[in-house]
């Protein structure tokens, strides 16, 4: 892992947070559960050891004048044992140093007022002057102890709180849930820093979390490699200089984000394969549907055609007639697929020709179902004209719409909608008016479509319950919503109470005094 220069002078670093959680008034207020106390310096804060030196102050005059109300020359054993514990309490509250003073302070008052000549700085035995020596030393060595341990137990908190934050990291990364963030936010808190970035090698943001330092001051580390040897990202931390135990656990969140971007690549690469893979499917579907529904009409169209040109004048007007009538519906049936391909490609690239006009929504409906009679749809499945009901309302106004393009949309559902239908059972088509908008509304009792898949229905070459390659290409309901979106309406299915599926085909309500005309 390289690391960047330093850009411009550090601020000072904050102050270092309490064994027992009291931090000094101007830490950084970092998340509480991953902010990792520091080790550099004293083992105690500044604020403890500031009450420490307090304690000392006060403490040490009321307990000479407790002890100077029952002094006698019995008691200097008590005398001295009592300032030692008072030496006790105040490094176990601030250290070693307010300790050192308690202990010189408390030697001082001993001398003064409990060793013969009293209220004097002198001694009159000299065994005393040794005894105060190693009263000094004794409290020195015992305030030295206590601060080790301090520092041991700040050592130990440290260890437990960076193991804690390493496991959620690498717990973040096998998950793989929103890891590169978590683990920018984890990396600021845990070290107290105003701001940490996860910078790409384009120079975009992949993940901040709090503010950059006003001048521009930040430490740079470069996350893993690429194949050129550059680093495939750079952690810039904005705050304070870190101590050697904050650059080793950078060196671990570095190495754990190298491998958090290493996963998301790979995700990225699996994404991209599985729509590669979607796209040969949807190809692969293509050429076989095409394939099928083009050489049926063009197999029957040449078969009528190869039959007149072998037969010549020997058949008769009516074998004529019906070869020549083959054909005619195979070359129509094969003009109408061709026609859909290129209306499917014309909607994809967003050149769809569209002419609107204020136009009656009955009589496009009456035309539809028309078509659909002369098309002869019912004589295999039984979806003739006869199996539509239709409430059509006499009060709805013009549309706006081109008629051509909506005949062909409701051909295009009502066909669906009788194909699906059990036997026997009617497709309800009913016009009515919402606000500024009318609504066709095509009705069936079917099976219906799962609200999850709904989406697929009007993907090109999709044929929903469809097992075979009897249903055409599977174009109509792709081409019926862009024909509705290319006249600035919506085609959306609903759920039938009952069950079933509704088509539903809203176009706005044609404004008076509007010019018709073709539009793109």
């Amino acid at each position: 892992m390289d690391r960047g220069q330093l850009r411009g002078p550090h601020a000072a670093a904050p102050g270092d947070g309490d064994a027992d959680g009291d931090g000094d008034a101007d830490a950084p207020a970092a998340g509480a559960r991953f902010a990792l106390p520091r080790v550099s310096g004293g083992a105690l804060s500044a604020r403890r050891q500031l009450w420490a030196f307090a304690l000392a102050l006060i403490g040490g005059p009321l307990l000479t004048w407790l002890l100077v109300s029952i002094r006698s020359d019995e008691t200097i054993t008590a005398d001295v044992l009592a300032y030692q514990l008072l030496v006790v309490l105040v490094s176990l509250v601030g250290g070693i140093w307010p300790a050192v003073f308690a202990a010189v302070m408390s030697a001082f008052t001993l001398n003064y007022f409990f060793v013969a000549p009293y209220y004097t700085a002198s001694i009159a035995d000299p065994r005393n002057v040794w005894a105060l020596i190693l009263y000094v030393v004794i409290a020195v060595l015992v305030s030295f102890v206590v601060d080790r341990a301090a520092r041991a137990a700040r050592a130990a908190q440290r260890s437990e709180a960076e193991a804690e934050l390493l496991a959620t990291v690498a717990g973040s990364v096998l998950r793989g849930e929103s890891a590169i963030p978590a683990m920018v936010s984890r990396t600021r808190e845990s070290l107290g820093l105003a701001g940490v970035r996860l910078i790409g090698p384009d120079g975009i943001p992949i993940a901040t979390d709090g503010e950059p330092l006003r001048d521009g001051r930040f430490e740079a580390v470069g996350i893993g490699r690429t194949i050129d040897g550059s680093p495939r990202a750079t952690l810039e931390l904005h705050g304070h200089p870190l101590d050697d135990s904050e650059r080793r656990l950078v060196d671990a969140m570095a190495a754990q984000l190298a491998a958090a971007l290493e996963r998301s690549d790979l995700a990225a690469t699996a994404r991209t394969a599985d729509v590669l893979a979607e796209t040969d499917q949807v190809r692969s579907a293509l050429l076989s549907a095409v394939s099928h529904d083009l050489r049926r009409p063009l197999a029957a169209a040449v078969a009528a055609v190869g039959g007149l040109r072998a037969a010549g004048p020997q058949l008769s007007t009516e074998d004529r007639a019906e070869l020549v009538a083959t054909a005619d519906e195979s070359l129509a049936t094969l003009s109408a697929l061709v026609t859909d391909l290129l209306d499917v490609s014309r909607v994809q690239a967003g050149v769809l020709a569209v002419s609107p006009a204020d136009i009656d929504g009955a009589e496009v409906v009456l035309a539809a179902l028309d078509e659909l009679g002369a098309q002869a749809f019912g004589g295999g499945d039984g979806g003739g004209p006869d199996r539509f009901e239709l409430a059509l309302d006499p009060d709805l106004p013009a549309l706006r719409a081109d008629p051509v393009l909506l005949q062909r949309v409701l051909v295009n559902v009502m066909a669906n909608a009788a194909r699906h239908s059990p036997p026997g059972a009617r497709v309800g088509v009913s016009t009515s008016r919402l606000g500024r908008t009318a609504e066709i509304r095509v009705v069936d009792h079917g099976a219906g479509v799962a609200p999850e898949r709904r989406d697929d229905m009007f993907t090109p070459f999709q044929r929903l319950g469809d097992t075979d390659n009897t249903a055409g290409l599977g174009l109509g309901l792709a081409l019926s919503k862009g024909f509705t979106e290319g006249m600035g309406g919506t085609l959306t299915p609903e759920d039938t109470p009952g069950g079933g599926l509704t088509m539903v085909v809203a176009l706005p309500i044609a404004e008076p005094d509007r010019p018709n005309g073709p539009s793109s």
